[in-house]
């Protein structure tokens, strides 16, 4: 597929949240088969949405960090609004998992190999203002730090769950599993970036800060 080529618009009209459809364990992939909603598909994309839900509560967070006394603002706005692209990007991608191979069309929603690039772009250029690290960091220092460390473990689970849908022979799209491997770097690297721009000093793992390392 060419990835300039532009996904279909949402046909969807949503009157009515409850359907009952589903009280008895079941629901529909895009194509219309019912499967259980035990099956190792339902989970995956259940769990890209809510990986899309922690993505918009570090989107806020960016939003607010910005209006901070001595924060970047204006880097942070540029922060919130590529996890504002990413969560369209995350939409898509439960399209994909949500539709089985042979009911794919052209212009299904979906993620691509642009999505990926831009992922790498924009870790790129925030790794050229970050320091070298000395040590594993630790969540934390700032509630935008904190955000996007859980987005990077929900998203890497996510991974996993793709990743054993293909180990069961599942055809899932190659794109997905690098896109999901490449978004929580990007995680990791925004959480670096969020602590500088808010300037709060990251929380670098020091193993004898455990209990057992006060020991007499």
């Amino acid at each position: 597929m060419d990835d300039a080529a532009p996904f279909d618009d949402p046909k969807i009209a949503i009157n009515r949240v409850y359907t009952r459809k589903g009280d008895r364990g079941s629901t529909s992939l895009v194509g219309g088969q019912k499967v259980s909603k035990a099956e190792a598909r339902i989970e995956a994309y259940g769990t890209v949405d809510e990986l899309n839900a922690f993505v918009g509560a570090a989107r806020q967070s960016a939003l607010e960090a910005s209006t901070r006394p001595g924060a970047r603002a204006a880097e942070l706005g540029a922060l919130a609004a590529s996890l504002l692209r990413v969560q369209h990007e995350l939409f898509n991608l439960g399209s994909l998992l949500a539709t089985l191979q042979e009911d794919l069309h052209p212009k299904q929603a979906r993620v691509t190999d642009a999505d990926v690039n831009a992922l790498e772009l924009d870790m790129d250029r925030a790794n050229q203002g970050l320091s070298p690290l000395r040590s594993f960091v630790l969540p934390g220092g700032s509630r935008l730090n904190a955000d996007l460390h859980v987005a990077r473990t929900v998203c890497r689970r996510a991974e996993r769950l793709v990743v054993g849908l293909r180990a069961e022979l599942v055809a899932i799209d190659d794109v997905a599993v690098r896109y999901l491997n490449r978004l929580s770097d990007a995680f990791f690297v925004w959480s670096r970036e969020a602590s500088l721009l808010e300037g709060v000093e990251e929380v670098l793992w020091a193993p004898n800060q455990a209990s057992s390392g006060h020991s007499p």
